[in-house]
């Protein structure tokens, strides 16, 4: 309803297809809405945060980056794990070969930190849903729980140039 110069009463009149359309549009809008909801907080989706700016010129002389890999923070508990995407490989990986691993105990809370020294490299653990950018000045941070013991596979999700294909890793999780 809608009020009239006079101030009477006027019903507006949509079509029905519009109002089939804009009917349409909210219910869209309000699933999304529900599953960013569930997404957000039942299934643990984390959006990757940038934990700080660094220079990806010098950031391979610098602490902890001058020695990527795993830190024990809390025994068997928390893990930090530095990872730094070079063309065309991860370091620690110094050679991208399946066997080149890191390890962490089933259960233990594991947060990656990742940042690029030359190109915007991808990072992706299968399996998992760790998946978020490694970019050239920015720290990439993500938490997450490895809760089943294996072997989780690791790969770069961006080209990245003629060896884009060799760059992936292996996260070992044991009992």
């Amino acid at each position: 309803m809608s009020t009239s110069e006079h101030g009477e009463k006027v019903k507006l009149h949509i079509d029905p297809t519009e109002r089939g359309w804009i009917r349409a549009a909210i219910l869209v809008l309000v699933v999304f809405a529900i599953s960013v909801t569930i997404a957000g907080f039942m299934l643990g989706i984390q959006v990757p945060t940038e934990e700080q700016r660094v220079d990806p010129r010098t950031i391979e002389n610098e602490l902890p980056w001058s020695d990527p890999g795993v830190r024990e923070i809390v025994a068997g508990e928390k893990y930090d794990v530095y990872l730094l995407a070079k063309m065309w490989f991860f370091d620690p990986n110094t050679v991208p070969e399946p066997d080149a691993t890191v390890e962490i105990p089933a259960g233990a809370e594991v947060t990656f930190y990742v940042t690029s020294v030359d190109v915007q490299h991808g990072f992706k653990i299968q399996g998992t849903n760790v998946n978020f950018m490694a970019v050239p000045g920015e720290v990439s941070k993500l938490t997450t729980v490895f809760n089943e013991p294996g072997s989780y596979d690791y790969i770069c999700t961006e080209f990245c140039g003629t060896g884009h294909a060799s760059m992936y890793g292996t996260v070992n999780i044991t009992e």
